[in-house]
C-alpha cells in the first residue's frame, strides 16, 4: 500500500511539448462523447428502455459525468499528469489499487475502442449497400458470428494508432476535422428532422415509467466516458490549470444538449417503438423520403465514429506509458520516439491488442463490462479528491470542486446507486479481466515497481 510522491509524477513530465490548446482539447472531448452513443444508443434506448423520455435519461447520465468531471478538473489542474485515475490513486491509496484502477483503465479503453470499430464496419457495409457493393459476410463479421475476420475493423484501428505515432500536432487536425463534420451530419439530422416532428409520437412521454428512465441512464452513461480520455492528457495541454477544466465542463454541456435535440426530433419523427435498430439516423430520414441525406449522414457518421477510435486509443497509450513509467508494465512503453515525442511502443501494443479484439472476438458482449470498470474509476476519483485534500492540504489546486467534500460524496455515491444497476453478466466480464491483471501483477509488476 505504499503510495507515489506527487513531485516525482509532476516532474517526470514537465518537460514535454504542449500541443493542445482550448479548442483541441473541446473538441476531442465532444469528438469522444457524441461517438456511437448519440449515432447508436439513442434509438436503441428510445425503443427498449425510456421512451421519449430518454432525454431524462441523457440527462441524469449527464449529472452524473458532471460531478465527476468537476472532481476530475481539481485532480487534473494539481497533478497535471497523464496516469488519470492510475496516478491519482497511486498517490493517495496506494501502489495496489493504483495497479488495477490503470489495468481497468486499459481494459475500458480497449473494449470500448473494438466495440466502435466494430460498429463501424458496420455502418461501412451498410453505406456500401445502399450504392450496389455488397462486401463478402466472412470478411466484416468475427468467428464468433459466422464470419472469419472483421478485416475494415482491423484495418481502420492499425490506420489510426498509425497516425497517432506521428504526433499529436498531425493527429489533432484530422482529430478536430473528423468531430467538426460529425457534427455537421448531426446539425443537418435536426435540421431536415426538424420540419417532420409530430408531438403525437411523444405521447405516451414516459411509456416504461421513471424506472425505464433510470435504466435509459445506466445504459447511455457509457455514452459519456469519453470526457474521461480529457483527463490523459494532461501532460499534453497548454495551460492545463485553466484549459482541461473549462474543456471538461464545455465537452460534457454540449455533448449533452446535442444529445437531448436529437432524441426529441428522432421520437418526434418517428414512433419510439420502431427505433430499435443501430443505424437509428439514417433509419429515420429513409422512413421520411430523405434516402440521400440519408446517405450524408451514414458517409459522415463513418467519417465521424472514427474521432472516437482515435481519442480512445491516445488515452490508452497514455495510460500504457504512466504503467511503463511505474515500473507496472516493461519500460519500452514509456520511451518517447525522439522526433514526433509519442509513446510509439505504448500506442503499437494498445492498437494491435485492439485490432485483434476488433477483428476475431465478440467485442460487443466483452464490452459489457466497460460500464462496471468506468462506474469503478469515477468512484476512486470522487474518493482521491477527499483523501488528496486530507494528506495534502497545502498542494496548489488551481481549480477546487466547490461546496466542501459535498459534491466528491455525491459523485460516489452516484457512482455506486449506478453499479447497483448494472446486469450480472457485466460484471462477471469485469471480474475476469481483473483476474488477468492479478496474474500480471505477482508476475512482473510487483517486482518491478519504481519509487
Amino acid at each position: 500500500m505504499r503510495r507515489k510522491s506527487i513531485d516525482d509524477l509532476i516532474n517526470v513530465s514537465k518537460d514535454k511539448p504542449k500541443t493542445l490548446g482550448l479548442f483541441d482539447l473541446t473538441i476531442m472531448g465532444i469528438g469522444a462523447i457524441i461517438g456511437t452513443g448519440i449515432l447508436v444508443l439513442t434509438g436503441i434506448v428510445a425503443a427498449t428502455d425510456a421512451g421519449p423520455g430518454v432525454i431524462f435519461s441523457f440527462l441524469i447520465a449527464a449529472l452524473a459525468s458532471a460531478l465527476i468531471g468537476l472532481c476530475y478538473s481539481e485532480l487534473t489542474t494539481a497533478i497535471p499528469s497523464s496516469g488519470s485515475a492510475y496516478v491519482y490513486s497511486w498517490i493517495t491509496m496506494g501502489e495496489q489499487i493504483a495497479f488495477f484502477s490503470g489495468w481497468t483503465l486499459l481494459g475500458v479503453y480497449i473494449t470500448t475502442t473494438a466495440t466502435v470499430a466494430t460498429g463501424w464496419t458496420g455502418y461501412v457495409a451498410s453505406f456500401l449497400r445502399e450504392v450496389g457493393v455488397n462486401l463478402p459476410k466472412s470478411l466484416i463479421e468475427s468467428p464468433f458470428n459466422g464470419g472469419l475476420v472483421n478485416l475494415p475493423a482491423i484495418i481502420v484501428v492499425l490506420l489510426i494508432t498509425l497516425l497517432l505515432t506521428r504526433g499529436m500536432s498531425e493527429s489533432k487536425v484530422v482529430n478536430d476535422v473528423l468531430v467538426l463534420v460529425k457534427i455537421g451530419i448531426i446539425l443537418l439530422f435536426v435540421i431536415v428532422g426538424s420540419f417532420h416532428v409530430k408531438t403525437t409520437n411523444w405521447q405516451p412521454f414516459l411509456p416504461y415509467g421513471v424506472k425505464g428512465v433510470f435504466t435509459g441512464a445506466s445504459t447511455v452513461f457509457f455514452s459519456f466516458l469519453g470526457f474521461d480520455a480529457l483527463a490523459t492528457s494532461a501532460e499534453d495541454c497548454k495551460k492545463v490549470q485553466r484549459n482541461l477544466p473549462i474543456a471538461i465542463i464545455a465537452s460534457l454541456a454540449i455533448s449533452t444538449l446535442l444529445y437531448i435535440i436529437v432524441s426529441l426530433v428522432m421520437t418526434g419523427d418517428v414512433k419510439y417503438n420502431l427505433l430499435n435498430v443501430p443505424e437509428a439516423m439514417s433509419f429515420v430520414l429513409i422512413t421520411l423520403k430523405h434516402p440521400y441525406v440519408a446517405e450524408i449522414v451514414s458517409l459522415g457518421a463513418i467519417l465521424g465514429i472514427l474521432a472516437v477510435i482515435l481519442a480512445f486509443i491516445y488515452a490508452s497509450s497514455n495510460i500504457a506509458m504512466a504503467m511503463s513509467r511505474g515500473g507496472f508494465l516493461p519500460p519500452v512503453f514509456s520511451k518517447l520516439n525522439a522526433k514526433t515525442q509519442t509513446p510509439n511502443k505504448a500506442l503499437w501494443l494498445i492498437g494491435i491488442i485492439t485490432a485483434v479484439c476488433s477483428g476475431l472476438l465478440d467485442i460487443k458482449k466483452l464490452a459489457t463490462f466497460a460500464n462496471v470498470g468506468s462506474l469503478c474509476i469515477f468512484f476512486l476519483i470522487s474518493v482521491s479528491v477527499i483523501l488528496l485534500r486530507k494528506q495534502h492540504p497545502d498542494l496548489k489546486r488551481p481549480f477546487r470542486v466547490p461546496f466542501g467534500t459535498v459534491l466528491p460524496v455525491l459523485s460516489a455515491a452516484v457512482c455506486i446507486l449506478l453499479l447497483f444497476n448494472l446486469p450480472g453478466t457485466a460484471w462477471l466480464s469485469y471480474i475476469g479481466w481483473l483476474a488477468i491483471g492479478v496474474i500480471l501483477y505477482f508476475a512482473y509488476s510487483k517486482s518491478h515497481v519504481i519509487y
